[in-house]
């Protein structure tokens, strides 16, 4: 198993997966247990709604898990947006195991990809399509975009 905090860009309390457990070319699959308390985690356990988040860490662990294997260094990555979100309950009870998985459906040169994820559980499920980008060179898209014109 390979600590999550090693494959993203996160960290500290913002690297919310505990390990991988399983890594291939197109798929990944990470673990979480939830805690009573946490950036996101109180006595009632982590709200369904973090579960975006869970899922766009996998993706940031199976890009980083790429940049590894490739002798890559691990790149920057942002979540653009998801469709059709659904989790089963209102909240994942502390002391479960989270088994999330991220599916690479789509990925071009340009950095933009698709992945199906879930997110498996005793108490709970959740489901969802993660549009994300990774700039090829980061510091070349932020030059580009810090002198990009802003409208109001």
């Amino acid at each position: 198993m390979t600590p999550v905090a090693d494959l993203l860009p996160h960290a500290g309390d913002m690297v919310l997966l505990d390990t991988v457990v399983e890594a291939e070319a197109e798929r990944i699959v990470c673990l979480r247990r939830v805690r009573d308390q946490g950036l996101f985690e109180d006595a009632g356990g982590l709200p369904a709604w973090a579960g975006v988040e869970l899922m766009a860490q996998a993706v940031a662990a199976w890009a980083g898990w790429q940049a590894r294997n490739e002798g890559r260094p691990v790149r920057l990555g942002f979540l653009l947006g998801t469709r059709h979100y659904r989790c089963d309950v209102d909240a994942f009870p502390p002391g479960t195991e989270l088994r999330v998985e991220a599916v690479r459906s789509f990925h071009d040169d340009g950095g933009m990809g698709v992945f199906a994820c879930r997110i498996d559980a005793a108490h709970g499920h959740a489901e969802a399509m993660l549009n994300v980008f990774s700039p090829p060179d980061a510091d070349a898209f932020f030059a580009a975009t810090a002198g990009a014109p802003t409208h109001d």
